[in-house]
């Protein structure tokens, strides 16, 4: 007889009309759940919390993104945007673009800036426009100033704020750039192109086109950007005339050498390090959902375990096994919806509440908008989550026997669910590896991420049950508390498991985040100093190489000077294929983006190992040879033989591949991805870069002394300070390995959940334990002992596995991803182990002492 025989009729089941339709499963379980959602507050924190983190990091990704193509037009100053380096546009080729709009030419390129006195200097972002600029939007000033007001007088600019603090100046005072002296007409306040400009390092001088070449800096080989942005006559909002335009324009320019973008997408890069950010974190709240995952099952193995006599009865009742998990199924999925809710609202919140405390230092505006993609894929995760932890518990329910009505089961029965669920468990996780794989651009990291992931819970689940299959064997210490501490280790049903597996996973992350940011610290501390150059030194003519060694050597004897010639080119094709049409892993996948340094020499560069192939000969006269940088090589899928298309100075030259060099990029010598024979480029218009190296130990005054010599000298060359640059890069290095940290610290604090829900769910348990210990004699000291043992030992345990595994994930992501040396951190270490020992004692001494305060009778007594 079926429990669908005897049930009560639908009207006994109070509620609305739509009730009666309901499957009588579904009807028990909404019944059983008016009682509150006790029990499942971990449950329901543990899925918010992942849901929260991927939501979140969609919703602004999205925020940001949809902020970019609003902006396009504003932010590229036009519908389109065609760049190049070296060389400005023929007239021919002006006359030719100015058949698809309205034009505006902009120059930037990096140069110094002096006080006319020459005490004070310092690097600028100098950007030369037109009379047409804007096209679109309006550069801002302080005060009543307009850019035909910045411009009014000869010899004019406007600059940013901090160049007059930096070279002690004024507005009206002049400053000396090039070889001209110029006067601070304005404050910048706003540009409305900024993001369209490359990375800049220093502040903005603004000129027009004629005081540009008033100073002396635009000559042949020198490193200026020309941007040109075009107005098509179509509407703003005209796409297919915008994407004919462009198309049109590919063509036309095709052997130009330009990077062309449009409104759509005005800045490839950012848009490239907005997916990047949003895959990253994506996956680390993937991370915590899958911690999480363990208190989601503990929740229901305790669920289950509280009513185990429910179940006997339903089944002693005729209950078939099906309608029993179809009860327990449907109520874990409401309460996992519940949690999705809770997840999806404050995730959705992220961008508001940055938009509101940020907005004003994000490069972009900030339109609020979340798509219907970025909630999906935190449901459809929180969901197969969910079901991936709690299908396995949910499986034993059917298995209660009818006999827990008459006695009880403290046995910690480990039998293995139907087969149907052990089915339904591989697909769903199939699901989530299929999903994490296919939504991630770089799928060779979210393979490793999905090994990793899995490589950690086997690691902690085996490590778990060995620690509990060792206590129940090992002799029993003299020492009660110590025996009391052993005895719970083994114990059926213990934390254990739990602790191990959810505290070991959050630590495991955090342990390799801390290893890897020490060795990159290690790194950056141990090679750069001994072995960097002082000063980069850019734009220094070709037949004045030789008067600056003299400069320099006269400022500061034995200082030594490497130099080599220094283009800017484009790779443009590779073998048939167009460098737009290559997809490379982002390891490569940067070198196909924009403009790179390339040079020519007779010999292999210093910092350089030959690693294939053959360097040629001196003097050689034959076809264009490249030699290419390996890894590069490798990511892009080249070798021996292959051949490489790169547009330089407006002309596209192909060389053939005839070597391979592994380069050591940290030791900051004179490098290039490419190098070329010198029968390619010799004829071409060049200037010379060069480094300057102190003898160490000499005062920061001579560094000084020969940077004022440099510039005094050779007024149109740019002067770079490695040290300047190092601390650059530190400051930013540590601001994102925070961010790191922060992401990775989600996963400890569902770790922290889960733990926290494990020795609730094991509290029950301890009080009786503490109440009985307490009858027959024990002292709170001794029980508070005993229980520390056992947490101080699995906060050992569990920290010294999550040191090997963080250490073996930060190896192998320095070594094979970053190429950097792996450096072994004991202060991490020591952070680990102390954060894995408080997180422990700091949650079950709150259950301890909640234990000890138990009124001991109604334990006691026979339930």
């Amino acid at each position: 007889m079926s429990i669908s025989d005897t049930s009560p009729s639908s009207s006994a089941l109070p509620g609305s009309a739509w009730t009666t339709r309901l499957p009588l499963s579904t009807k028990l379980a909404l019944r059983e759940m008016r009682a509150g959602l006790s029990g499942f507050v971990i449950f329901i924190a543990c899925i918010a919390l992942g849901v929260m983190v991927i939501t979140g990091v969609g919703a602004l990704t999205d925020t940001l993104r949809s902020g970019l193509q609003d902006q396009g037009r504003l932010l590229i100053g036009g519908d389109i945007s065609i760049a190049r380096m070296h060389t400005r546009l023929a007239e021919a080729e002006r006359n030719k673009l100015a058949t698809f709009g309205k034009i505006s030419e902009t120059a930037t390129m990096r140069t110094m800036a002096r006080s006319t006195t020459g005490d004070d200097q310092a690097l600028i972002e100098l950007k030369a426009v037109d009379d047409a600029y804007p096209l679109v939007g309006d550069v801002q000033f302080d005060g009543d100033a307009s850019l035909k007001s910045a411009f009014a007088e000869p010899l004019s600019a406007a600059v940013d704020p901090i160049l007059l603090e930096r070279l002690g100046i004024k507005i009206g005072d002049q400053f000396t750039v090039g070889a001209t002296k110029l006067t601070a007409s304005a404050i910048i306040t706003k540009e409305p192109d900024a993001l369209g400009d490359r990375l800049t390092f220093g502040p903005r001088v603004l000129m027009n086109v004629a005081t540009f070449d008033a100073t002396g800096l635009l000559k042949p080989g020198a490193l200026v950007r020309w941007r040109y942005a075009v107005a098509i006559p179509a509407s703003a909002d005209d796409n297919p005339a915008l994407v004919k335009a462009r198309a049109d324009l590919g063509k036309a320019f095709k052997d130009a050498g330009f990077t062309v973008v449009d409104r759509r997408h005005p800045s490839p890069d950012v848009t490239r390090t907005l997916d990047r950010l949003r895959e990253f974190l994506t996956l680390i709240g993937l991370t915590a959902l899958m911690v999480g995952g363990v208190g989601v099952a503990n929740a229901v193995a305790s669920f289950i375990d509280k009513r185990r006599k429910s179940i006997a009865t339903l089944k002693s009742i005729g209950a078939a096994s099906g309608q029993i998990f179809s009860i327990f199924l449907t109520q874990i999925v409401f309460v996992t919806l519940i949690g999705i809710a809770i997840g999806l609202a404050a995730g959705l919140l992220l961008p508001v509440l940055v938009n509101a405390f940020f907005g004003e230092m994000l490069p972009i505006p900030a339109n609020v908008t979340v798509s219907a993609t970025s909630i999906g894929i935190a449901i459809v995760y929180g969901l197969l989550v969910a079901l991936l932890f709690a299908l396995w518990p949910l499986g034993r329910a059917e298995l209660v026997p009818s006999a827990v009505l008459f006695r009880d089961d403290v046995s910690g029965d480990r039998t293995w669910p139907r087969q149907r669920i052990v089915i339904g468990t591989l697909v769903v996780a199939a699901a989530l590896f299929a999903i994490s794989v296919i939504a991630s651009d770089t799928r060779r990291v979210a393979l490793a991420f999905c090994f990793a992931i899995v490589s950690i819970f086997a690691v902690f689940f085996a490590l778990g049950w060995a620690v509990s299959w060792g206590a129940r064997r090992m002799p029993r210490p003299r020492m009660p508390e110590l025996a009391l501490a052993v005895g719970n280790l083994g114990a059926p049903g213990g934390l254990t498991r739990s602790v191990v597996l959810s505290l070991g996973s959050g630590l495991s992350l955090l342990m390799a985040v801390a290893l890897a940011d020490s060795s990159i610290v290690a790194e950056l501390k141990q090679r750069l100093p001994d072995n960097s150059p002082d000063y980069f030194v850019l734009d220094i003519p070709k037949n004045d190489i030789a008067a600056f060694r003299k400069t320099v050597l006269t400022a500061k004897p034995e200082t030594t000077i490497y130099d080599a010639p220094m283009l800017r080119g484009r790779i443009v094709a590779i073998g048939d294929t167009r460098a737009e049409d290559i997809k490379a892993g982002p390891e490569a996948q940067w070198a196909l983006n924009g403009d790179r340094g390339i040079t020519y020499a007779d010999t292999p560069p210093d910092g350089s190992k030959i690693t294939a192939g053959e360097w040629w000969d001196k003097g050689y006269d034959g076809e264009p040879l490249v030699s290419f940088e390996a890894d590069i090589a490798k990511g892009l899928g080249l070798g021996i033989g292959d051949r490489v298309t790169v547009n330089v100075l407006g002309r596209n030259i192909t060389a053939k591949i005839a070597n391979l060099r592994k380069v050591e990029w940290e030791s900051l010598v004179i490098n290039f991805v490419m190098v070329f024979s010198p029968n390619t480029l010799r004829g071409a218009p060049t200037n010379i870069l060069a480094t300057v190296t102190l003898p160490k130990g000499s005062p920061l005054s001579d560094e000084a002394a020969v940077s004022r010599a440099i510039t005094k000298d050779f007024p149109t060359t740019t002067v770079l300070r490695v040290r300047d640059a190092i601390a650059a890069f530190g400051e930013i290095f540590g601001k994102v390995m925070m961010a790191v940290r922060v992401a990775g610290g989600v996963t400890l604090i569902a770790g922290a959940l889960v733990l926290a829900g494990a020795l609730a769910t094991a509290q029950r348990r301890r009080i009786q334990e503490a109440v009985i210990l307490k009858a027959i004699g024990a002292t709170q000291r001794r029980i508070l002992s005993a229980h520390a043992i056992e947490y101080a030992l699995l906060a050992l345990v569990t920290a010294g596995f999550a040191i090997i595994l963080g250490a073996l994930a930060a190896w192998a992501t320095l070594t094979f991803i970053m190429d950097v040396q792996f450096t072994f951190s004991w202060l991490a270490v020591a952070q680990a182990i102390g954060l894995a020992s408080g997180l422990v004692l700091l949650f079950g001494g709150l259950g301890t002492w909640q234990a000890l305060r138990a009124r001991p009778v109604p334990y006691l007594r026979s339930e």
